[in-house]
């Protein structure tokens, strides 16, 4: 992808590298830091792109799901590692969340973390 816009192309993966990804985003982004009961515990931070933006490189095989209350969102670990670098949110389905904790160093210039309260569903600032 060019470097238009100051978006780049990040890649990053699970923790064992058998689940790799790409996404394409701006160099600066904003995250989200959600405290509901599955995001806190894990320290997710929620890059969050249109599902075109990201490509799944390799380990699908190696990947379990895992949902929960509505089944909407679909949480996706390594079942090697254990690891959930990115998953597809129920408050955004056709999007991804890719875990800015995953991504490998190098093409990130900033970062804007922004709290959201999750578990009453609003943004907290």
């Amino acid at each position: 992808m060019p470097n238009d816009c100051g978006r780049v192309i990040h890649r990053g993966g699970c923790h064992c590298r058998e689940v790799r990804f790409e996404v394409d985003a701006p160099k600066n982004i904003k995250v989200f830091d959600c405290n509901c009961s599955i995001c806190k515990p894990l320290a997710y931070l929620h890059l969050v792109v249109p599902r075109e933006q990201f490509r799944l490189i390799s380990g699908e095989s190696n990947l379990c799901t895992y949902t929960f209350n509505t089944g909407i969102a679909q949480h996706y670990f390594c079942q090697t590692c254990g690891i959930k670098s990115f998953y597809v949110p129920r408050s955004h389905p056709d999007q991804v969340s890719v875990n800015f904790r995953c991504i490998d160093p190098g093409t990130i210039n900033n970062i804007k973390t922004i709290p959201v309260d999750g578990a009453a569903g609003k943004l907290v600032s």
